[in-house]
C-alpha cells in the first residue's frame, strides 16, 4: 500500500481555531476566499516537515497551536526513522504532531513519542513535497535552475558531485598552505631566528622543574643563616639534651617504662604509642643534627644561590614559570624544524595542488558531461509536460555550459530556455517567461522530477497566472498526476478545483471582534456553489450552471 496523508488536524493556527482537514486518496483541492486561512494549511505541514517554528502564528489568545497528521502505508525508510527515534507504527498508521507555544517553546512527537524536529524532517522528507508560489519565483535563478537538472540527474551526479568537493577542498588547502608559507616565507625566517635565539637562552640556563622555589629557600636559609643555627641548636636541645636539664626524649622515655611497669594489658596501647613517639623524637632529633651540618658547610655559596636564582628568575618571567619554559622549548624545536622545511614544503606543495587541481578538473568534467546528458532528457519530459498544459508547441532548451572556475557544485551554468510558440527564439525563463508560463514549466518540471519521488505531492496556487483553457489543462494534468500519486492543490482557479477528487472550503466567519475560519469538504451542491463563488463571486443562476457545466466538464475531462 502506498504512504498517504489521511487527515491534517490544526489547532490555534493563525485564522484558524480549530479544524480538520480531510484528505482524499487521488486529488484534493483546497479553496476558500483570499484570508480564510488555506496558508495555514501550508504551515501546517511546514510544522510536521521539522520547518522553524514561529510563535507569531499562533492565534490570538490561544496559549499554543498544534498540528497532528496522520498517514496510512507508511513503510520502509519513513517507518525505520520513527523507530530509531522510539516511536511506533500501528499496522502503518503512524502519527506526527507538532506544538508551538505562544511563548515561543515547539515540540515534537513522531509515533507516539517526543523527538526532535529534526526527525520530522527525515520521515516527512520520504513522504511529502511541496512546491509552492516561491519555487515559481527561485526557477528564475541560475542556481535553481541548476539545482533542478541535478535532481534529474540523480545519484550518480550526486556521488560524483560528492568526490569533485573533496578534490576541490583538497586544492584548495594546499594552495592555502603554499601561499602562507610563499607569501610569509621572510618571517617565517625571522619566526626561527626568533625561536632560536629563546631556546638559546633556555639551553643557557637549563633550569630544573621546581628549581626555582629550591633556590628561594636556599637562598633564605643563607642569608639568616645565624639566627636559624640558633633556633635549630636550642630546638634541637628540647628534643636532646646532654646537660641535666630534662629534655623531650628523656621525659618520654621515662614515661614509657613507667607505664610497662605497670604490666597493665589496658596499658599497652599507650606504651606502644609512647615507643612510636620516642622513636620520632629521636628522628627529629638526628635530622636538627644534619639540618645544622649542612648550615655549617654550605655546598654553595650565597653568592653562587643569588647568581644562580637570578638567571632562573630571568626564565620565569620571560616565560611564566619553568615548566612553561620547557614546555616552550619543545614547542620550539618542532616549529623550528617546520619552518627549516620550507623548501621541501613548497615543492611538496607545488605538486600537491597540481595534482589536486587536475583530478577536480577530471571530475568537474565528469560532472559537465552528466549535466549534458540530463539536460538533454529533462526537456523532452518537460516539453512532454507541456503539451498537457496547453502549450503543445512548446521547446525547452536545458542549456550547460562550463566556466573556467571551479565552484562548490562544479563550473557549470545551468540556464532553462522557453520558445513558448512556433517562430519564437528560445529565451531564458528567468527573463522572458510570462506568470501563466513561468507556473506551467514549474509545474512541468516538478510532475517530471517528482513522479514517484514521493507519494505525496503538494502544490500552493501553481496555477498562479494562468486561466481560460490553460487552467483546464492544469487540472487535467493535476487529475493525471494523482492517479499515480496523492496530489493536495491549494488553488483558486475552479477551473482546476473541478477536477478535483476530494473538495476543502476553508470559510472565513468573524462575530465582527475575531475572524474564524472553518474548514469542510463541499460536495453535492455546495460544490457547485463554491465553484461559482470562485468563477463569479457570486451564486447567481448564471454562475451555478457555469459551475455545474465545468463540474461535470472536469469529471468527465479527468477520466
Amino acid at each position: 500500500m502506498t504512504p498517504r496523508l489521511q487527515e491534517l488536524s490544526i489547532r490555534g493556527l493563525g485564522v484558524i481555531d480549530s479544524g480538520t482537514l480531510p484528505v482524499g486518496p487521488g486529488f484534493t483541492a483546497i479553496t476558500g476566499e483570499t484570508g480564510a486561512g488555506k496558508t495555514m494549511v501550508l504551515q501546517a505541514l511546514a510544522l510536521l516537515r521539522g520547518e522553524r517554528a514561529d510563535s507569531g502564528a499562533v492565534r490570538r489568545g490561544a496559549e499554543r497551536a498544534s498540528v497532528q497528521g496522520i498517514w496510512e502505508g507508511v513503510t520502509g525508510g519513513a517507518a525505520a526513522s520513527v523507530e530509531d527515534a522510539g516511536g511506533a507504527l500501528d499496522d502503518g498508521e503512524l502519527i506526527l504532531g507538532r506544538t508551538v507555544a505562544a511563548a515561543g517553546r515547539s515540540r515534537a512527537q513522531a509515533g507516539g513519542v517526543a523527538v526532535p524536529a529534526g526527525v520530522l524532517a527525515s520521515v516527512t522528507d520520504r513522504l511529502v513535497a511541496v512546491h509552492g508560489q516561491a519555487d515559481q519565483q527561485r526557477l528564475k535563478s541560475p542556481a535553481a535552475q541548476r539545482a533542478a537538472l541535478d535532481r534529474a540527474a540523480g545519484h550518480e551526479l550526486q556521488a560524483t558531485l560528492a568526490a569533485y568537493r573533496e578534490r576541490l577542498d583538497a586544492w584548495q588547502r594546499a594552495q592555502e598552505q603554499l601561499q602562507e608559507i610563499t607569501e610569509n616565507r621572510e618571517a617565517r625566517r625571522r619566526e626561527a631566528t626568533m625561536l632560536r635565539e629563546e631556546l638559546d637562552q633556555i639551553a643557557a640556563v637549563d633550569p630544573q622543574p621546581g628549581e626555582d622555589t629550591e633556590l628561594e629557600a636556599l637562598a633564605h636559609r643563607l642569608e639568616h643563616g645565624e639566627a636559624l643555627r640558633a633556633a635549630i641548636a636550642e630546638a634541637r636541645t628540647s628534643l636532646s639534651s646532654d646537660g641535666d636539664v630534662p629534655d623531650a626524649i628523656t621525659l618520654v622515655g621515662a614515661a614509657r617504662r613507667l607505664i610497662e611497669r605497670e604490666e597493665d594489658p589496658l596499658l599497652e596501647p599507650v606504651a606502644e604509642q609512647l615507643i612510636v613517639a620516642e622513636t620520632a623524637l629521636a628522628e627529629a632529633s638526628r635530622e636538627l643534627v644534619n639540618f645544622l651540618d649542612a648550615l655549617e658547610s654550605p655546598d654553595r655559596s650565597p653568592d653562587e644561590v643569588q647568581s644562580r636564582l637570578h638567571d632562573v628568575n630571568g626564565i620565569v618571567r620571560r616565560f611564566g614559570s619553568i615548566e612553561d619554559a620547557l614546555q616552550y622549548g619543545a614547542d620550539g624545536a618542532l616549529r623550528i624544524a617546520q619552518l627549516d622545511d620550507d623548501d621541501a614544503s613548497i615543492e611538496r606543495l607545488t605538486a600537491e595542488v597540481e595534482r589536486e587541481h587536475v583530478a577536480a578538473l577530471e571530475l568537474a568534467e565528469t560532472l559537465t558531461g552528466i549535466r549534458t546528458r540530463a539536460a538533454d532528457a529533462l526537456q523532452q519530459r518537460v516539453e512532454e509536460e507541456l503539451r498537457t498544459l496547453a502549450m503543445p508547441n512548446a521547446r525547452v532548451a536545458v542549456e550547460v555550459t562550463p566556466g573556467d572556475e571551479l565552484l562548490r557544485h562544479g563550473r557549470d551554468e545551468v540556464r532553462i530556455l522557453l520558445a513558448p510558440h512556433p517562430g519564437a527564439d528560445a529565451k531564458p525563463v528567468a527573463t522572458s517567461a510570462s506568470g501563466g508560463e513561468l507556473s506551467r514549466v514549474m509545474l512541468a518540471i516538478e510532475v517530471a522530477l517528482s513522479a514517484g519521488d514521493v507519494p505525496t505531492l503538494v502544490f500552493d496556487e501553481v496555477d498562479a497566472g494562468v486561466g481560460g483553457e490553460a487552467a483546464i489543462e492544469v487540472g487535467r494534468r493535476l487529475a493525471r498526476l494523482a492517479e499515480h500519486a496523492q496530489v493536495i492543490v491549494v488553488t483558486h482557479l475552479a477551473q482546476v478545483a473541478a477536477f478535483a477528487s476530494t473538495h476543502v472550503r476553508i470559510e472565513k466567519g468573524t462575530d465582527g471582534e475575531v475572524t474564524s475560519s472553518s474548514i469542510a469538504p463541499v460536495v453535492g451542491e455546495a460544490r457547485v456553489s463554491e465553484l461559482a463563488r470562485m468563477l463569479a463571486g457570486t451564486d447567481s443562476e448564471v454562475a451555478l450552471a457555469h459551475a455545474r457545466e465545468l463540474l461535470a466538464d472536469g469529471t468527465q475531462r479527468s477520466k
